[in-house]
């Protein structure tokens, strides 16, 4: 990925949609909660699940762990799979207090505490790399489906690059800036849920001069007479 193309994808970006203002939590421990919840759902569920969380007065490390499972998974059944996310909370949940909690946490070096969580079991490399990015505020890209739909149409990637190939992609071609990845996969789901879906809406794209799928859409389409 060349830096010019990332800069210029940010740039167009945010001239059209402005600062996102993410990750959309109260506290940290929120944001640990919501990254995990947010697997194969959409972000509605989970606000409707921590909800629950909050109503039931169950909203924190210690209130988590010592929930019944079952009843764990009744609160987060809006967000899906209850009983697996349950089960991966509940393990998040333990490492933070066998831990130290977020301040102990906190003194850890980035790869040292990326390791960290991926050592949990169900946390995998997205879900540490929200945790990091946006509970730490770590400089540490996140790579999701929308940012490899979006890289794949404009033809930076091939599509099949594993989530490490795109992350240090990422990490090399711009600034090592919490704020700027911060803003800038904020600012890739919103353009994703927007016009790069399954299904593209290439009309009134802020990327489409560079981007190859959608130069290749407008030259499908029928010609006005």
């Amino acid at each position: 990925m060349k830096s010019d193309d990332l800069r210029w994808i940010f740039e167009q970006l945010f001239n059209r949609y402005g600062p996102q203002h993410w990750w959309p939590a109260e506290t940290p421990f929120e944001v640990m909660v919501g990254a995990v919840l947010t697997q194969n759902t959409a972000w509605l569920n989970v606000e409707r699940a921590i909800n629950n969380l909050k109503q039931a007065d169950s909203l924190s490390c210690q209130q988590v762990v010592d929930l019944p499972p079952a009843e764990l998974a009744e609160l987060i059944r809006p967000a899906g799979y209850l009983n697996l996310k349950a089960k991966r909370l509940q393990n998040l949940c333990r490492f933070l207090l066998e831990s130290g909690g977020e301040s102990t946490l906190s003194s850890y070096k980035t790869d040292e505490l990326r390791q960290a969580l991926l050592s949990v079991n169900g946390v995998g490399p997205e879900t540490a790399d929200d945790i990091l990015l946006y509970a730490f505020q770590r400089p540490v890209f996140v790579i999701d489906a929308y940012t490899r739909r979006i890289l794949t149409a404009y033809g930076l990637i091939a599509g099949d690059e594993s989530y490490e190939v795109l992350r240090s992609g990422f990490e090399a071609g711009l600034p090592l800036d919490s704020a700027l990845f911060n803003e800038y996969h904020a600012l890739i789901v919103k353009h994703a849920k927007n016009h790069c879906r399954k299904k593209p809406q290439c009309a009134g794209c802020s990327l489409i001069e560079r981007c190859q799928q959608g130069r290749a859409n407008e030259a499908e389409e029928p010609t006005a007479t």
